[in-house]
């Protein structure tokens, strides 16, 4: 028995599929959500999703949200998410270093927390891409 998994942002549907398993980043730390596991509803922190279906497994950066599991039904409620081969390293480095001068100039409460988002989103997409990259890179045993 497999594991409904959907990903909602407020923007789009980012996975909907059956899985085997998920791993999530909880304020309570790291789960393993298996089928038939127990009724539960956490919140989510800045970290990466670990998908496995079968013989694979896919990442999807996440910037925090609300993860509901009810009858192997997974939904997770996401700020902000992106699976690991979509994310643009140029890109996300580039907001980082946006973000970090922006908080550095001292401007206002709002500004700043505005520029701490967009700071967290661009390391959580850069951790996940540049673990995703590597394992994607290594040469393949025969």
């Amino acid at each position: 028995m497999n594991l409904t998994l959907e990903i909602i942002t407020p923007e789009k549907v980012v996975y909907k599929n059956e899985i085997d398993e998920l791993v999530a980043p909880t304020v309570n730390g790291q789960i393993a959500i298996l089928p038939n596991h127990v009724g539960l509803i956490t919140k989510i922190i800045p970290g990466e999703l670990i998908i496995r279906k079968a013989n694979s497994q896919q990442a999807v950066a996440v910037t925090g949200g609300f993860l509901e599991v009810a009858k192997n039904h997974i939904s997770i409620l996401a700020d902000y998410a992106i699976r690991a081969e979509d994310i643009e390293v140029a890109k996300a480095m580039e907001a980082q270093k946006r973000a970090e001068k922006l908080m550095a100039e001292k401007t206002s409460e709002h500004d700043f927390r505005v520029a701490q988002a967009d700071l967290i989103k661009a390391i959580t997409e850069l951790r996940v891409a540049t673990k995703y990259k590597r394992k994607a890179s290594r040469p393949t045993e025969v």
